[in-house]
Formats: structure tokens, sequence, C-alpha cells
């Protein structure tokens, strides 16, 4: 595994530093065992695959606002048919849980009532995680080596910034494609979000840099407007999400393509309902892409649209989640469409997606999960269901 050094050197400074105190240390985990079943009618075979994640890490608090983490992260699989991107079963339907361990988080930081900074490798999420996020969903969690700084001057504002180094992806070190292993970056954050009540307007750009696939540098602006607003019995909530997003750095093409959001909700006994409609742009040629997002929570959770396809994407749904007895529930249905439609690429597919969980013992959860996606114009028929059972713990408590 490549590393860089630099980010490592304070971490051992700070733990020099302070052998002579008495440093309160915390370990914390989390173990996850999950089967993946995937029935794609591309392929011959379906793909299953169960795999045993364990993330493990200590933490350390040296006192005067100092802190830092180090922590590791293994998967295990059992048997070998599914396409891990690793282990060139290309014959079976992919899914990104490769074998392996690595170093997930190795970072020292520093903060006090109004301002906070973390350098080294760690774990960024920005806002709902649609342009930044970890892929929390799959095994392999994404990562970052970045210098990341947050201002909070009152409980109104918040300021954010961060410098991406490189990005640690979820196909993980043994990755056959090298650009899906890790990315070296020079990608500047910034996020700044004002708070009134119970709404939130946040402004953010990205300029996204990756100096080893320059077609994939993006600059991308946008304005997010969230709240909820009570009426009777009922909660009213809306997200409205706009930006542009652009040709940047040393990117050879021209474009600039529009994004949003629009999701009011609902919620009533118990039971929140979402509408949704999220755009995509796309001119045929290229289209808008979100390369560091969670991309597993958005446009379905059958994965047929972590890459946006040429004509972009426009995702209409109707959402619903709730909660009875001990267990949690959420469905959705998803109309998915072209942006730019030509006479034989116009409708893309339907998707439902349901999910239940429930917890089982204290800091134990399970969760059952299903997704179908019936294509039209893109991609085949894809079924997929997933069984989880998930353990976090630190010590002490």
């Amino acid at each position: 595994m490549r590393q860089h050094s630099a980010f490592l050197v304070p971490i051992l400074f700070a733990i020099h530093g302070s052998a002579q105190a008495a440093t309160p240390l915390s370990a914390e985990w989390d173990l996850r065992l999950r089967h993946e079943h995937v029935d794609d009618q591309a392929f011959v075979r379906d793909a299953d695959a169960t795999t045993l994640r364990l993330r493990a890490g200590l933490r350390a608090d040296f006192g005067h606002g100092w802190s830092a983490l180090l922590e590791g992260e293994g998967i295990v699989a059992a048997g070998n048919d599914y396409n891990s991107g690793a282990n060139g079963r290309t014959a079976y339907p992919a899914v990104i849980d490769p074998d392996g361990a690595e170093l997930n988080q190795a970072w020292i930081g520093w903060k006090n009532e109004q301002f906070a900074i973390t350098a080294g490798r760690q774990r960024l999420l920005f806002d709902n995680q649609r342009w930044v996020g970890n892929v929390g969903w799959r095994q392999n969690e994404q990562t970052y080596d970045a210098v990341a700084l947050e201002f909070k001057p009152d409980d109104a504002w918040s300021l954010r910034y961060a410098w991406l180094d490189r990005a640690h992806r979820v196909s993980g070190d043994d990755a056959i494609d090298p650009r899906a292993r890790e990315r070296d970056l020079s990608t500047h954050l910034l996020n700044a979000a004002y708070k009134h009540g119970k709404q939130q307007w946040t402004g953010y750009a990205y300029l996204h840099d990756d100096q080893d696939v320059a077609g994939a540098s993006t600059a991308t602006y946008g304005l997010r407007w969230t709240g909820t607003h009570p009426a009777g019995e009922l909660t009213w909530g809306w997200t409205a999400d706009i930006a542009r997003q652009r040709d940047h750095a040393e990117n050879p093409q021209d474009f600039s393509h529009a994004y949003w959001l629009l999701e009011p909700s609902l919620q009533a006994n118990g039971i929140t309902w979402k509408l949704g409609w999220e755009h995509l742009g796309g001119d045929g040629t290229h289209a808008l892409q979100t390369p560091l997002a969670t991309l597993h929570a958005f446009n379905g959770w059958a994965d047929k649209f972590l890459v946006t396809p040429a004509r972009g994407l426009e995702d209409v749904y109707i959402g619903a989640n709730g909660k009875f007895e001990k267990f949690a529930w959420a469905a959705a249905w998803h109309d998915y469409r072209a942006d730019t439609a030509s006479p034989t690429v116009d409708r893309y597919g339907r998707e439902w997606d349901l999910s239940l969980s429930r917890p089982l013992w204290k800091d134990w959860n399970a969760m059952i999960k299903f997704a179908d996606y019936r294509a039209d114009d893109f991609a085949r028929d894809t079924r997929k269901w997933w069984i989880q059972v998930e353990y976090k713990g630190k010590y002490p408590q």
C-alpha cells in the first residue's frame, strides 16, 4: 500500500510528546457480517458474496484540544462466486467487497469551541454525501488523505474547508484496475452553512482535481436549502438543491451540466413520506458525475447509476419510512429517464427498494434489504438482496 509518510509524522510526534503523561485511550470497533446476492440478466451466473468486515481503532485524547485516531480495516470472504474487482471473476456480477486489509484512518486533530483542524487519513462527510462521502455501505470504506478545517463562530454559522491529497477507494489496494485502488488528487472543498430555527441554507464549491484521470476533474458550485415546519400533528419538510458542474483543471473536455434535487416530505402518524425529483444533466456525450459521493444512497440500491449515463439522468421517486415496535422499515419506488433522450434511449427503467432492520441486543443490529430494477432502455433486469448483522462497540463506554 502506498502511503504518504507526511500524514503519519504529526501523529508519531504527538504520541511521543504525550508519552510521559497519562493519555486517555479508548478502543472502538465495528464488526459486520453480510451476504449479498445479485441476479443480473447481463450475466449467466448469479453472484453470492459472504463477507466479514472488522474495523478497529485506537483513539487518544492528549488534552488541550489534541486528539488522534489510528484505525485498521480487514475484510475476509467465504467463497469466490462474485466479482470483487480484485479477484478476476468477471463471469459474475460485481460485488465490490474485496478481501484485504489496510490502514483506514490515521489522523491527528486539534479543536476548541470554535475551530477544528484534522490532518491525515480520515473520513469526510459533507451534507447528505451527494458530492463527498465515505461510501459507508460497502465493506471497505472510502477515506481521504486530507487536511480538514471547520470554523463555527456561533450556533448559526458553520464554515468547512478540506484539501484532499488522495482518495482511498472502496475497491481496495488489490483492485485489478489501478485507478480503482486510489486516486492522487489536489481537490479543494468549501462548504458554508447558515442555520436559523428549523431551516438551513448551504453554499458549496467543490473543485475536484483528479491527477490520475484528468477527465474526472470537475468544478461544482451549488446552493442547498433544507427545513421542517410543524403543523399540528403533521410535520412538513423539504430539501432543495441546485448546482452547476463544469470541466476543471486539466480536463480536456468542455461541458457545463445542471443538477437539482427537489424533495418535499410529510411526517404523519410515525411515517415519513417523500416525493423526489433528482436531475443529473447529460448531453449525450458527457454527463454530470459525483465520483466522491456515497453513491449507493442515491438513484436506487440496485446501483445501476453509479456512473451517470452520457444522456444524463432524471430520477422521479416516492419513498416512505417508519418504525413499528423495534423494527425500522423503508420503501421506495423510482422511475428513471434520460435527460437528453434519443429515438432509442428515453426511459431507462424502474426500481423498487425495500429494507427492514431491528436491534438484536445492545450494540447489535440486523437488516434485510431488497432491490428490484426493471430495465427498459438501459442495462438489464437486476435483483439484489442482502442479509446483514453488525456489532459496534467501544471501550471504555
